[in-house]
């Protein structure tokens, strides 16, 4: 008996879609899965290692990328009129924001970016800063080292950079174009009280919320989206295969 295949373009073509969209997204979801594995890695090397201190020098792109998840300190003093508010940051339910504030290195121009906290969003009156103490003159902090401040949804154009704003994001490179500081390219997540370098003591005061979100590292959540990719792409060569032989020999 002879083996027949009906063979039928449009069907192929379909198939050939299908497993191209297959393959394609099943290696997107692998890259994930291979950033988070690398993202967990600098996060350990980065929780190992000793605290960084931070010089004035400008640190290249490529620089900042080597020592995200660093511990680093740095000494200098907050420049907090050109504070910004990063709205839509919940925490534990709650609405809330984001601190992000400038910091001058000491000795030097240079400044980088220092998120103090979280502080909770006034139900009533959405605009309304709750009060909170940035330190006043030279002092050490200390934190991890970040790429960003984090991305949320934002629709329509984004208002412009300015004092004290209340925005969804804010990105170092407009930040520093707004306000015309030369900022070093991550921002530092603020961890402990800062530490007046003349003082024995820290520096008290009611200060920002300073628990923050653990970065995602779900590298197994990748790995199975990709293995459903596959199979979709696999599945439908399968059926072009089995409906094409069954098509041909149902034929008399």
């Amino acid at each position: 008996m002879r083996i027949r295949f009906h063979f039928r373009w449009i069907p192929f073509v379909v198939m050939l879609l299908l497993v191209a969209l297959g393959v394609s997204l099943a290696q997107w979801q692998q890259r994930r899965g291979d950033e988070k594995l690398a993202r967990a890695a600098r996060l350990e090397a980065g929780n190992l290692a000793a605290p960084l201190a931070l010089s004035p020098a400008p640190m290249l792109p490529a620089n900042a990328q080597a020592i995200e998840y660093r511990r680093v300190t740095v000494t200098g003093h907050f420049v907090p009129a050109w504070t910004v508010y990063l709205d839509n940051r919940p925490y534990k339910g709650q609405a809330g924001f984001h601190v992000l504030t400038p910091f001058r290195i000491d000795g030097s121009p240079m400044h980088v970016l220092v998120a103090q906290g979280w502080l909770p969003r006034n139900n009533a009156e959405r605009t309304r800063i709750p009060d909170y103490t940035t330190p006043a003159g030279t002092v050490t902090i200390s934190g991890i080292a970040r790429l960003n401040a984090g991305h949320v949804m934002e629709l329509g154009t984004a208002p412009p950079l300015a004092p004290h704003a209340i925005v969804q994001n804010a990105d170092i490179a407009q930040l520093a174009q707004a306000s015309g500081l030369a900022l070093q390219p991550f921002i530092i997540e603020q961890t402990v009280e800062p530490v007046d370098p003349t003082a024995t003591v820290p520096a008290s005061g009611q200060l920002p919320v300073r628990d923050w979100p653990a970065p995602d590292l779900g590298a197994d959540k990748h790995r199975g989206y990709a293995f459903q990719w596959y199979a979709l792409a696999l599945m439908a060569f399968l059926f072009f295969v089995f409906t094409g032989f069954r098509r041909a020999n149902k034929q008399p």
